[in-house]
Order: C-alpha cells, then structure tokens, then sequence
C-alpha cells in the first residue's frame, strides 16, 4: 500500500464520470461513484444502471450501493460485479432524510443487527472485494462505532471508511476523529481503516495520517470545484510525482481546470444547459472565487449563466479583474 493513500469520497450528484476523472488526473488514490439506489438497480431503472459506467482511466473505482433489505442488497451487488469496479462500497453513512429517513445509509444506524444482516449478504453474494462506509453512529447518545466496526469486520469486509460525525449531526459540527482513531487502534481490528471528515488542507490531512494512524483518508466537500486538491495533499506528503498533474497555481490555470469540468460534464450529461447547471455546486464552492473583493455581482451572474459561451465568457472577465 502508498504510504499516504488520498481517496475521493462518494458523494451525490457530484462524482460523476466527469469529476472522478479529474480528481484521479490530480492524484485520487481510488474515486467512488455517486450512490445506487439497490431497488432502483435490481428494477433496471435507467437513471440509476447509468450510475454503474466506469472507465478504466479512474481506477482503482468503487461502486456504492444502497438500500435496506439484505436480499436486494445482495442481488444489486451481483449487478453491480458485472460491472467490473474494483471495489463494492455499501453506503451506511449517508445521512439525508431521503435515505436515511427510510432506513438506509445512515438510517441503519438504529438497527445495528439489519445493517450486519446486510452487509452478510452482499458479501456472501459477490467475489469483489466490500468495504462499508458509514457514521459514528445515530447520535451522540449512540456512538457505537467501535463496537460495530468490529462486527462489520466478522462479516468479512475488505476495509472500512468512518466520517467522523453522526447521523444528527449531518455536515454540522466538527468531525470527532478520536473515535476514528479507536477503531484504528483497537487491537482486534485488522483491516484497513479510513477517515473522513473536514480534511480541507493538506496540513490536517498529513496531521490526520499522524495522530490516528488511519490506512487512507477520504475528500468530500473540499473537492468542490478544486479537484487539483489531492495533488496539493500529495504533494505535501510526498512529493511531487511524475505519475500526476500538478496543481494548478494561478487563478488562470485553475479557471482553466473548471472549464474543463464544464465541458466534460456537457459532455458526460449530454445536455449543454443540464451539464451547466450540474457545475454550478462546484462554481458556488470553488475555493477559486473564495475572498474576491466586491464579487457578488460576478458571481451571481456565474451562477445564472446557461450557456458553455457565457461561463468562460464570465471566467475571463474574473481573470482580467482578479487574476493573477
């Protein structure tokens, strides 16, 4: 294994074809796509057997799934194999009403016995590697990471990635990484264990490798509209490689990256109005408009924009103005 393992975490309606496969020129260790819904899969729904398109240009690729019925659990993660990722994630950990709500992701949480039950079956059912992916655990009055980390490994997962926050707290609060660091720690544990949560520097990053040990960590939110993120850590805990694209540096260079993303998500999506609007996450978080004086104007009309002309129309006017 790298010494320094950098992951991209999954995320919905964000990594996509388009996005992994920037995040991985940059330097991703392994990209996870977004999440299939399991009954969805097994119904052959269009929308979602899409979600199983991975190229080889992304590996190491994980697919996640998830649901909460251990039999369609198992029966989309035979779906799923035929797809060749190299990698099968179950997601335990998404917190959104929407999934959690009906008692999948991070929903499994207050049923720790369903959750192993799941995990078993899809298992049991494919020859992939599984890893899980989940939560501290429902809420503060429930964290039972440690205990349950440990069951999850007795079903026979290949790894484990634990953002360090509950279901209650959804993407509030600071991640607790000393309970990410237990499980590491926990002398009975031996498989991989990955950390997730409010990695946005290098420095926390090499600090989170540091002090709890972890095998790998993930990137979420912080990716948003800066995949050259992973080359920045890479680069900080390692060194600069030939095997990767260097972060860009300027302001000019990083415009040229999210222009790039535009176009890849036209492209992915099909659709040049629909492939903006599905940037737009990435434009309103992108650390390359973060603290421009006076900018609200600009970036208003960023976001209304509707045509490819348009954006790099506003982007070149962002560069002559701020760019340096």
């Amino acid at each position: 294994m790298m010494a320094y393992p950098v992951y991209l975490a999954p995320m919905e309606d964000v990594t996509d074809p388009a996005f992994r496969l920037l995040c991985k020129r940059y330097g991703a260790d392994r990209v996870y796509t977004e999440f299939v819904n399991a009954d969805a899969l097994v119904r052959d729904v269009a929308s979602t057997t899409r979600k199983l398109q991975i190229h080889d240009e992304e590996r190491p690729v994980s697919i996640q799934i998830y649901g909460k019925d251990p039999e369609s659990m198992a029966d989309a993660a035979r779906i799923v194999e035929q797809a060749k990722p190299d990698f099968i994630d179950i997601n335990f950990g998404c917190p959104v009403k929407k999934v959690a709500g009906k008692g999948a992701g991070a929903g499994l949480l207050r049923e720790p016995d369903k959750m192993l039950a799941i995990t078993r079956a899809v298992v049991n059912a494919v020859h992939l590697p599984v890893t899980v992916k989940t939560r501290l655990g429902w809420d503060a009055e429930h964290k039972i990471i440690v205990d349950l980390a440990e069951a999850l490994q007795d079903c026979g997962i290949a790894e484990i990635a634990i953002h360090g926050r509950t279901r209650a707290q959804m993407y509030t609060g600071e991640a607790d990484w000393k309970l990410i660091g237990e499980v590491k720690n926990n002398p009975r544990m031996h498989i991989p264990v990955i950390g997730n949560g409010d990695i946005t520097t290098p420095e926390r990053a090499k600090e989170c490798f540091d002090r709890y040990g972890v095998d790998a960590i993930m990137v979420g939110r912080a990716s948003f509209g800066c995949p050259w993120i992973f080359a920045e850590i890479k680069d900080y805990l390692e060194g600069t490689s030939p095997s990767r694209m260097p972060a860009p540096k300027t302001m000019s260079e990083k415009i040229e990256v999210l222009k790039e993303h535009v176009l890849r998500s036209i492209d992915w999506i099909g659709d040049e109005r629909k492939g903006i609007i599905h940037s737009r996450r990435h434009f309103a978080n992108s650390p390359v408009f973060k603290g421009l004086y006076n900018f609200k104007a600009l970036r208003i009309e960023l976001l209304r924009a509707d045509t490819k002309d348009e954006v790099f129309d506003i982007m070149r006017r962002i560069v002559e103005m701020y760019g340096v």
